[in-house]
């Protein structure tokens, strides 16, 4: 057995083309990124290559160090499910030096086991789950709940004795992206602002309207431009026709791709928001950040610290880390990491207790001091 980890190792030391499993969300696929580098920056010339889904292709796209970026949609997964598996096999069959699946799903699995003979998968800790993946994986590792996802994700490079020390290369946006941006900010005479994003993927983590406009009117008396970002779901939507008519309140919500907001978010001094993807982006760019959790399973999903190379592990109403200071309601059973209240993508109870006047306190001791 000694003699067989070596011989895996040794392999391991030498590969040109690796490709990297992530069939989860946008803030899996976007924190990811130090993986990338650490692999990039290991292996000089390797080529990296993603496999993720259709609706996070975007993010993947922004990664720096990535090759080619493969696609799967369930959509075509009811629609034409046997052809899709067969045009995706097709790409990836033994085409890679090493594979990582940081997904334990058993399609993911399954994908990593076919693109190369050398292959490192998160699994579940569930041995009537993920018993056949101990025996095909060339590695493997257990997917924690009770860890950060940055945590999870940088696993495999312990299999791989490489290094993680680095905080990564941040996502690519061009100078296009830039410009486009500081147009829009220049016809309005914006210099600094802070971005507010109200919204999120799911409906269950999203600040309800009563206590938004609250907080909004009280941010309006900051002496900032506030700028409201979102895309345009059926969520942001809402959120752009319903927002407040204040003088320091600027309503970008719709107007940027994600590119753009990459580059607007980059040139902002402070995120105010939701747990999302958004929240994130302003992580791994250093930026201050003021975040409203409901239900999220903070353990995972709390932004990261660069400065303090750390995330909060508890749940208080409030704390503050590094440059990172989280909002949450004092009710004894946050965080439950449910879909609402119900379960099912109900309210959030969570949410409605926690207070603009409270948010608002801690971003004037922020302002002022700066």
């Amino acid at each position: 057995m000694y003699f067989l980890v070596l011989f895996c190792i040794k392999i391991l030391k030498n590969c040109h083309k690796i490709l990297i499993i992530i069939q989860r969300s946008n803030g899996d696929v976007l924190l990811s990124h130090r993986l990338i580098s650490a692999l990039h920056f290991y292996y000089q010339l390797s080529k990296i290559d993603l496999l993720v889904n259709d609706d996070t292709l975007p993010v993947a796209e922004l990664l720096p160090y990535v090759n080619t970026v493969h696609t799967f949609s369930y959509i075509k997964k009811r629609d034409e499910h046997w052809r899709q598996e067969a045009n995706l096999i097709k790409k990836i069959y033994r085409k890679y030096d090493l594979c990582i699946n940081l997904t334990a799903s058993d399609r993911s699995v399954i994908y990593a086991l076919l693109a190369s003979k050398n292959s490192i998968s998160a699994i579940e800790n569930n041995n009537k789950k993920s018993w056949w993946k101990k025996i095909f994986l060339t590695h493997y590792y257990y997917f924690n709940t009770n860890k950060h996802i940055l945590y999870n994700n940088l696993q495999p490079l312990k299999k791989l004795n490489i290094s993680s020390d680095e905080a990564g290369d941040l996502p690519i946006f061009n100078q296009h992206a830039i410009d486009k941006v500081n147009i829009m900010l220049n016809k309005l005479d914006i210099k600094e602002f802070i971005v507010f994003h109200p919204s999120a993927q799911y409906d269950y983590k999203i600040y309800p309207k009563h206590l938004r406009d609250q907080l909004l009117n009280l941010l309006n008396t900051l002496g900032i431009p506030i700028i409201v970002t979102g895309a345009d779901n059926k969520f942001d939507v809402e959120i752009k026709e319903n927002l407040p008519l204040l003088s320091n309140i600027h309503n970008f919500i719709g107007r940027t791709t994600l590119e753009e907001y990459f580059a607007l978010s980059y040139l902002s001094v402070a995120y105010i928001g939701m747990d999302t993807l958004n929240m994130h982006i302003a992580a791994i760019q250093n930026k201050r950040i003021f975040a409203i959790f409901g239900p999220t399973n903070l353990k995972m999903w709390a932004p990261w610290s660069n400065s303090f190379n750390i995330a909060t592990n508890e749940n208080k109403p409030l704390q503050t880390y590094g440059n990172v200071t989280i909002f949450q309601s004092a009710l004894p059973c946050v965080a439950c990491g449910n879909s609402g209240c119900d379960n099912n993508g109900g309210r959030s109870e969570c949410l409605f207790t926690i207070n603009p006047h409270d948010i608002m306190s801690e971003v004037v001791v922020w302002y002022e001091n700066v």
